[in-house]
């Protein structure tokens, strides 16, 4: 059954992917940068939104698995280009397919251990232990002055894929949109899965997920540490795309960047946070060439999203949300 939300969401899909092809058949690359950018956080946030959206897990330090799928891409490209291994004598590497396994891995690794301890507290106590862990994270990246400390690691080219030029912006595009609609698809068959009615359960009613023998606590970990890797895969590519793995990518303001982004395109929604993604940088763009203050904008937005529409704007354009 083709829902009304099903039609708008292939109008958001299409409309992505018709910006840069239009932009490059009008040679204007910036706006192809700007897709890729706006496809990218989107990819972040449908990562959080396993966690935030199904489980209702209001993480507060995803930017630690942003960061670390960042630093991954920009600490194996430079060890490659040094050609200096990075320890036991394995080698650094420039392929994207290679650096996204690493980044998804260690995020996988790095969140296990991080999720089982913030998950045994909820409420404001959850929020606050996972920015303290992803602070922790970040403080660390800035004392590492073996891959540039407070200044941050730069990438001397773009790393590589198979068979496609990444330094061109299109191709480089298209590997971030195909990268989108892969976790989009994650998402969906996660939430049509036995796995999500658990996992939304244990949002709505812990109780009862626990009296039919399924462990809330169990559930709930995997769902952040695929949230994490999702995460992670989409830090990788950032750093990518500007060619540079920063600090800032671990800090707390890009956790609530995220948050934000998921609150504005809908939480829950299945492509909630690309239409999220898509207004937030619409905004920033707009506005931040016509005032520094944006952001106060932004919060205006943001407030009446809270208070008038609870949906976002996928609630706004779909009407109420229809999962299975």
């Amino acid at each position: 059954m083709i829902t009304r939300e099903t039609i708008v969401n292939a109008v958001i899909a299409l409309l992505l992917l018709a910006i840069p092809l239009v932009a490059m058949t009008l040679g204007e690359p910036f706006y192809v940068t700007l897709a890729t950018r706006i496809t990218i956080l989107a990819l972040a946030a449908v990562g959080l939104n396993i966690a935030l959206g199904l489980g209702g897990l209001v993480s507060f330090g995803h930017a630690a698995f942003f960061g670390i799928g960042g630093y991954a891409a920009g600490i194996l490209a430079t060890h490659a280009f040094n050609a200096e291994p990075l320890f036991l004598g394995i080698e650094g590497t420039t392929s994207m397919p290679w650096i996204w396994l690493v980044a998804i891995a260690v995020c996988g690794l790095v969140a296990l251990p991080i999720g089982a301890i913030s998950l045994r507290t909820t409420g404001v106590y959850f929020i606050m232990i996972t920015l303290a862990f992803a602070q922790m994270i970040y403080y660390f990246a800035i004392s590492w002055p073996a891959y540039g400390g407070e200044d941050g690691l730069s990438l001397s080219v773009r790393n590589l894929f198979p068979f496609v030029s990444t330094a061109k912006p299109l191709p480089f595009f298209l590997i971030c949109y195909g990268a989108l609609m892969l976790a989009i698809i994650l998402f969906l068959l996660l939430r049509g899965s036995r796995f999500g009615a658990a996992l939304q359960t244990a949002r709505q009613n812990e109780t009862r997920l626990a009296a039919i023998g399924i462990a809330p606590f169990n559930i709930r970990l995997v769902a952040f540490v695929l949230s994490a890797m999702v995460t992670g895969l989409a830090g990788a590519l950032f750093a990518d795309l500007n060619r540079f793995a920063s600090p800032s990518m671990f800090s707390w303001h890009m956790s609530g960047e995220l948050i934000v982004l998921i609150i504005l395109g809908g939480k829950g929604r299945l492509f909630g946070p690309l239409a999220g993604a898509m207004l937030y940088v619409l905004i920033e763009h707009v506005l931040g060439g016509i005032t520094e203050r944006w952001q106060l904008f932004l919060g205006l937005i943001l407030l009446g999203v809270v208070l008038f529409a609870r949906g976002g704007l996928l609630g706004l354009l779909a009407g109420k949300a229809r999962h299975g």
